[in-house]
């Protein structure tokens, strides 16, 4: 054993940019402005309150579809390949596209999403984060063009992260002049708190309807001594009524002497008619998120299937949605190569939106086979 051999230091753990730091005292929250605020947690509660947002966000994530990245040396595919496979996500999943599934949600949910690279004590990408938006915040730059990152901690006081390179943010749809995007939930709240009284409005009235209560009515007749022993009858007739009722589920008849008489409290109301006004509520939910209603489990037609206008009106949109994925998925390839010391451009191929649209693709290539073929021998026939 010898004595001057040095120990081998342990590898430092990687330390994540974008996430709450622990202060030494206490903070000045007041100071602290978090990226989005109310508004994010208002389209969470709203993606809680309401299931079909909810469901429409996840339908949108997985319409996206996966993709793969082709490196243009191709020495370097299979370990590209294998980071794309295996890279910890969060600390809890693998995989670039749980990375991507988890970003792509946030941008929809808060139209900002932010990530980060992780990188360990070898300047190497040990792992990919999603950063929740109560720990960021945005500030226009200097120049008053690019965007500066800064990073929250319990003080109070936000502070630029160290190390901007390694963090990937996305917008959806921004204002002008504006560093933050805008949700696809964006008006939703309004149509949805309407949504929500009327849900809660026939809540009330089937707990009020189906739970029925009866009115037991005693009038007493002319008789002197009925009327003098009225108060001690109707007594007795409650008391009846009280025990018929409280059998634990036996039959028991119920008898009264005199003029008794038992309603259904509310019978003579009626429950409004919800569903015209809960379809026109759905109906703005459903065209804001972009999706056709079948996929949503609404049934408003007889015949549920999508058109070729409402093909090529979701594929659309599955394409705007992935140019704004691309570019983050390549720069997290890009880096990682750069930091393994084998720089290379990447591209993305996305897989196909649907079925669909390799039928539709399928089919205008015949009809263009059969035009050309026509067009052939017309000319050989003149």
């Amino acid at each position: 054993m010898n004595p001057f051999k040095r120990k081998k230091t342990a590898p430092e753990p990687a330390a994540v940019q974008t996430s709450a730091r622990p202060a030494s005292g206490l903070g000045l929250l007041d100071s602290y402005t978090p990226l989005g605020g109310n508004q994010t947690r208002l389209y969470y509660a709203l993606r809680e309150a309401v299931p079909i947002i909810d469901a429409a966000i996840f339908k949108t994530v997985r319409l996206t579809g996966g993709f793969e990245v082709r490196c243009a040396d191709e020495r370097l595919q299979d370990r590209l390949d294998n980071f794309i496979r295996n890279v910890p996500v969060g600390g809890n999943q693998f995989g670039l596209e749980s990375f991507i599934s988890t970003y792509f949600e946030q941008l929809l949910t808060c139209g900002t999403a932010v990530g980060e690279m992780v990188t360990d004590s070898d300047g190497h990408i040990a792992a990919l984060f999603n950063s929740p938006l109560e720990n960021i915040e945005l500030r226009r730059a200097a120049d008053g063009v690019g965007v500066d990152i800064f990073s929250a901690s319990l003080e109070g006081m936000p502070s630029p992260v160290r190390r901007p390179e390694l963090v990937l943010l996305s917008v959806m749809n921004p204002l002008p002049g504006e560093v933050c995007g805008c949700s696809m939930l964006k008006g939703l709240p309004f149509v949805s708190g309407i949504l929500m009284k009327i849900y809660k409005t026939i809540g009330l009235n089937w707990e009020r309807m189906g739970n029925v209560r009866f009115a037991v009515t005693y009038k007493p007749q002319n008789d002197t001594l009925d009327r003098a022993y009225a108060k001690e009858r109707a007594m007795q007739v409650a008391k009846e009524w009280s025990e018929a009722m409280q059998t634990g589920g036996a039959v028991k008849d119920f008898v009264a002497v005199g003029d008794v008489q038992i309603k259904v409290i509310g019978a003579d109301n009626q429950i409004l008619d919800s569903e015209v006004p809960v379809r026109q509520m759905l109906e703005q939910i459903v065209a804001k998120t972009g999706l056709p209603p079948f996929m949503l489990g609404l049934s408003w037609s007889s015949t549920e299937r999508m058109s070729a206008q409402q093909a090529d009106v979701l594929t659309s949109e599955i394409d705007a949605y992935r140019r704004i994925l691309t570019p983050v998925v390549e720069r997290i390839c890009r880096t990682y190569l750069l930091l393994e010391g084998t720089p290379s451009q990447v591209e993305v191929e996305w897989d196909d939106a649907m079925l669909q649209d390799n039928v539709e693709l399928a089919r205008a290539e015949l009809y263009a086979a059969q035009a050309e073929k026509i067009r052939k021998e017309i000319e050989n026939g003149e």
